[in-house]
């Protein structure tokens, strides 16, 4: 597991992570919205991911593969 720093602010989680494909999560426990900011610094915007979804991704040993696996395509985004 590879989180740097986790923080909650009203509804949101923020994560910092280490990973080869992101580095930051953000997740609005009401909205279920997550928005991932890549490496590159492109952020996407996922819709109605589950809070559980978002749970195991916080708590796999490794997020960019349960990101890639599990969130990426199985969701509606859009970059902002």
């Amino acid at each position: 597991m590879a989180i740097l720093r986790e923080e909650i602010i009203g509804t949101k989680i923020i994560c910092e992570v280490k990973s080869s494909n992101f580095k930051r999560a953000e997740y609005d426990t009401v909205t279920k919205h997550l928005i991932i900011e890549f490496n590159t610094g492109i952020r996407y915007e996922y819709l109605d991911v589950p809070h559980q979804v978002f749970t195991q991704m916080r708590t796999s040993e490794s997020q960019g593969k349960f990101f890639s696996s599990k969130i990426a395509k199985a969701y509606k985004f859009k970059k902002l």
